[in-house]
């Protein structure tokens, strides 16, 4: 990475590690075709400038027992900080948010939530987000099957 852009060794890198985290330098610099030495130094450099952020394990839904996807839009009664800064610690806390963002438009708030089945999702519903203040109207979709799961986007 020079000069703060990214050129299409640095994006090989990205699109290698994007799907998979926890491969060996040796293996990611056969990949990318560089020496081993190069490519650390090039991670370490993505890694130090903040565009690799984390490396994470995505989690199986299904295995845990948490098959289903809501999709959630929230209205909030008001629009101020706080109740912007609440609400939005509130759902940081739930275990069961897999995504949360701040929209415009007729929402204020799409929430991706993982859940268990109808009673999973009634008993989400009215133990935890209908317990946090400020909400004025909520609409829910059950996603059917993930079309396309991604959790990066290499240019």
């Amino acid at each position: 990475m020079k000069d703060g852009r990214l050129d299409e060794v640095d994006r090989k890198i990205l699109r290698v590690l994007a799907t998979d985290g926890r491969i060996s330098n040796q293996a990611l610099s056969e990949q990318v075709n560089l020496s081993p030495t190069p490519c650390w130094n090039r991670v370490k450099a993505l890694e130090e400038s903040g565009v690799i952020m984390n490396y994470v394990a995505i989690l199986d839904q299904q295995a845990l027992g948490l098959p289903d996807t809501v999709i959630i839009e929230v209205t909030l009664e008001r629009h101020d900080d706080e109740i912007f800064r609440r609400f939005g610690e509130a759902l940081a806390e739930l275990p069961e948010v897999i995504e949360a963002y701040l929209l415009t438009g007729e929402y204020d708030y799409l929430i991706k939530v993982a859940i268990s089945g109808t009673a999973g999702y009634e008993k989400f519903l009215r133990e935890k987000l209908y317990k946090i203040p400020g909400i004025r109207h909520s609409r829910s979709t059950f996603a059917l099957r993930c079309l396309k799961r991604t959790h990066s986007v290499v240019p």
